[in-house]
């Protein structure tokens, strides 16, 4: 099972981004997606292809963070790219997602939704940060595993936009419910790992997820 879990991040996680880069690196802006949509990703290109690149930084390189390998076997390699991670991928792609945010499609709900998801993105890469800083390795993972609970938002909005979408529901009225369920679940799943009976991998002598 657990094989299987990995198996399915590593895969939704490049698969995802690997979209992402097709969509916004190929194809005209907001060729894609809902005429409003659209509207807004070409009256702030910067902002959108900003947040978009510097997410897929985040998105592919954080499964490699919890590689119990990586860590023992390349810990320079696990470092540098932890530092690329956070630097580049949450503090770069959440500072652009925030200012998208207040240009979010669905009206008040959507923008707060996607709203508090870049601050959560951020705060959270700012604790792992600051444990790390503190050689506390136990809260430094921690808090990696909320983070990137967030960075996976990237992940189940596109699958809660292709079940919506196939329930035949209309964009327009599923779209702001996404902007909070592609993150909140996410979160509380993640809360649900670090309880005590779950969380035998976050001693920092134990093999980690990989």
């Amino acid at each position: 099972m657990r094989a299987l879990a990995n198996f399915l991040l590593y895969f939704l996680a490049i698969g995802v981004a690997g979209y992402a880069a097709v969509s916004y690196g190929l194809f005209p802006l907001g060729s894609r997606v809902h005429p409003e949509m659209k509207a807004v990703f070409e009256a702030h290109p910067i902002g959108i292809y900003t947040h978009i690149f510097a997410s897929i930084v985040a998105l592919i390189l954080g499964p490699f963070q919890f590689s119990g390998a990586l860590r023992q076997k390349y810990t320079a390699v696990h470092r540098w790219s932890g530092r690329v991670y956070l630097l580049v991928g949450v503090l770069i792609g959440g500072v652009s997602g925030l200012y998208m945010a207040q240009f979010a499609y669905g009206g008040l709900v959507a923008r707060t939704g996607f709203t508090l998801l870049a601050l959560g993105w951020l705060a959270t890469g700012l604790m792992a940060y600051l444990a790390i800083r503190r050689r506390d390795v136990t809260n430094h993972r921690r808090w990696m595993i909320r983070n990137y609970a967030l960075t996976f938002a990237a992940v189940t909005l596109r699958i809660y936009l292709g079940l919506f979408f196939a329930a035949g529901v209309r964009f327009e009225d599923f779209y702001p419910l996404v902007a909070w369920l592609c993150w909140v679940p996410n979160l509380l799943v993640a809360e649900w790992l670090l309880k005590p009976s779950q969380r035998a991998d976050l001693n920092p002598s134990a093999p980690h997820a990989g």
